[in-house]
């Protein structure tokens, strides 16, 4: 990070001296424990079969009319035995167990890591070495997992993010104490925000000299830290303490503001999903069949089937159970499970477009899901326990609101603003121009630009808020509303010979920062692109759709499960709506800061970290048959 980096806000929280020993730009070892749970495991497992196998050899051995020599077919250990073979095996066991508790002890010596102000590195293996790097300012999210049995031990496993496959840096295992401050710090750092250095702590300080702070002792994640007994009595009530503790840190999130999943609406919720109409389609088929041909083994067939599927709801249940997500100084927070749990913080600019989706058996209950597409591929599986792309898998309007509310300021605050006002008001020594100041009249008044520049910049911020909320009130319109309600721009009648019932609904609008397309009258889809995160934009008219004066629009983002396209428009809606995405998406860009969300403070000085101004040309003119705006942002592994 450059010198030049203004310095966090006030009251920026100063890393505890064990967090700050493993943020030093030094190499440092994992979890002693990590060879245990990375491959001891399999060992002791592979150990258990063979002393089980012994245990029954031994026993028929003693018991009356058991074994008396003379081998049984298939029996390796009565072979063994009658062979005289039985010191080499056991001297061969010792030898293999040595030989592994090695590899293992030398893997975790030579698998290290290090954190600096610009990169985290990991170095491991030791025939073939392995050498991965996340640059800080490309994180795409930070994952915190702790299974069940890391758990038992105070360990977990941390996940920095990138963008692509398999790109992700991974940390297993830490001390569990020590991840959640850890990834605070890296985000920290992440953020472009600089701490003075007065106030850093670095490894190997006096706490004297830092104005008398003490050690950090070991505490569970989220509660402060609690002085334990010591042996092995408070290895257990250490252990106990961090069960028990919440999943969510307090001083994270106020907890009134943190949206959870009530369990009685969770299993309604996979009851009433599509794989249980599969399930209760094929029952039905069979008992049809049943009846017709009498043929009652179709019955025991369906017995794999039955069994599988209550496999399939337990497990999607309990990774749901804690869910909760929250906003917090970082970006959005995710943590769900039971037993094994799991966090994740998704820093700001980080989500490439949002759905919110309403599958028809959730109508009458007014549930709806929320999904996202994001660059990173995490190796969690999300709290659906199928992907990790559902930052709400089940919510009524009230949790729709909340979530929204804590996703959309992060993804229109600054790219509501137009961007010749917005480099002005970060870089306010530059001259503002005419156009920049009768673009601004909706937002900060010109005269006061043109005599406050800071005081305009803290005004403009303090309106980002504002927008934001309309924004959210623009979506929830969408939800449900049909025709033009809400501002949308809807297919023509003759559009229903493409789409019989939805018609009415398949349209599109912009808002502050972002463009909504809404779709489906069965199952109700709204997608939200924010603009800063679109690459381009594509228009598209085949013959069918010629000949009825339509065509189809796509907004290309990041690959994932939300396919931002809108079909069957009237050719000059979606012409019109083809040049003015790529246009406002170009301003946006230039705009976007979120890359370092806190390193543009509002103080009148120009952030070096602030991405510089973008000079793409905006959507350019084509014809109906195909046309496609060249990208607007740079891709998923450029910019996150």
């Amino acid at each position: 990070m450059s010198d030049g980096a203004p310095a966090s806000p006030p009251g920026a929280p100063t890393p505890p001296p064990a967090v700050a020993a493993l943020t030093d730009g030094e190499w440092h070892r994992l979890h002693p424990a990590t060879p245990v749970l990375k491959g001891g495991i399999a060992l002791v497992v592979l150990l258990g079969i063979v002393v089980n196998n012994a245990r029954d050899w031994a026993i028929e051995l003693f018991l009356p009319g058991g074994r008396r020599g003379g081998s049984d077919e298939g029996d390796p250990f009565g072979y063994v035995v009658d062979q005289g073979w039985i010191g080499f095996v056991l001297l061969g066991i010792v030898v293999v167990i040595a030989a592994l508790v090695g590899l293992f002890y030398l893997s975790w010596r030579m698998n290290t890591f290090r954190v600096t102000e610009e990169i985290v590195e990991v170095r491991s293996g030791v025939v073939f070495r392995t050498n991965r790097r996340a640059r800080l300012d490309r994180i795409q999210g930070i994952n915190i997992q702790r299974p069940l049995l890391a758990r038992v031990f105070g360990a977990a496993r941390l996940e920095v993010n990138q963008a692509g496959d398999d790109a992700n840096v991974v940390l297993a295992y830490l001390r569990g104490a020590a991840a959640d401050d850890l990834r605070r710090e890296i985000l920290r750092r992440a953020s472009g925000a600089r701490r003075p250095e007065t106030t850093s702590a670095l490894a190997g300080d006096d706490p004297a000299n830092r104005g008398g702070a003490a050690p950090v002792l070991d505490g569970a994640p989220g509660t402060p830290p609690v002085a334990h007994r010591t042996g092995l009595g408070g290895v257990v009530e250490q252990r106990a303490h961090e069960f028990l503790a919440p999943e969510l840190d307090p001083r994270e999130a106020d907890p009134d503001s943190v949206v959870r999943i009530e369990p009685g609406r969770l299993i309604g919720s996979v009851l009433l999903s599509g794989y249980t109409l599969f399930i209760v389609a094929a029952a039905i088929a069979v008992a049809i069949s049943v009846a017709v041909t009498g043929e009652y083994f179709l019955l025991f067939a369906m017995l794999p089937a039955l069994l599988g599927s209550g496999g399939f709801f337990v497990n999607r249940i309990s990774k749901s159970l804690r869910f909760s997500i929250a906003s917090t100084r970082d970006g959005i927070r995710i943590g769900y499970g039971l037993f094994s749990t799991t966090n994740e913080t998704l820093p700001p600019g980080r989500i490439h477009s949002v759905k919110v989706s309403q599958p028809l058996l959730w109508r009458p209950f007014g549930w709806w899901e929320i999904s996202i597409n994001r660059a990173s591929r995490s190796s969690a599986n999300g709290a659906d326990g199928q992907n990790n792309t559902s930052i709400l898998p089940v919510g009524d309007m009230a949790d729709v609101r909340r979530v929204l509310e804590f996703v959309l300021p992060e993804l229109v605050g600054v790219a509501a603003a137009d961007a010749d006002t917005e480099e002005a008001l970060v870089a306010p020594t530059e001259p503002f121009t005419e156009e920049a100041l009768v673009a601004s009249t909706d937002r900060v008044a010109a005269d006061q630009i043109a005599s406050d520049p800071v005081g305009a910049a803290r005004g403009f911020r303090e309106n980002a808020g504002e927008h934001a909320a309309r924004t959210v009130s623009i979506i929830e319109q969408g939800l449900t509303a049909k025709g033009d309600d809400g501002g949308f721009t809807v297919s023509p009648r003759r559009a229903a010979v493409l789409r019989w019932f939805s018609w009415r609904r398949n349209g599109f609008r912009s808002a502050p920062g972002a463009v909504l397309l809404r779709t489906g009258a069965v199952w109700r889809r709204l997608v939200v692109v924010p603009l800063p995160r679109m690459q381009s934009v594509a228009l598209r008219q085949g013959p069918l759709l010629r000949r009825l004066r339509l065509a189809e629009v796509t907004v290309h983002t990041v690959q994932g499960p939300i396919t931002a396209q809108i079909g069957a428009l009237d050719e000059n809606d979606a012409l019109e709506f083809f040049h003015a995405a790529g246009r406002d998406a170009v301003g946006a860009a230039r705009a976007d800061r979120t890359h370092r969300w806190l390193s543009a403070a509002v103080s009148g000085e120009s952030a070096e970290g602030a991405a510089p101004a973008r000079t793409d040309a905006a959507a350019p003119a084509g014809t109906p048959d195909e046309a496609a705006a060249g990208p607007v942002t740079d891709g998923a592994g450029e910019r996150p």
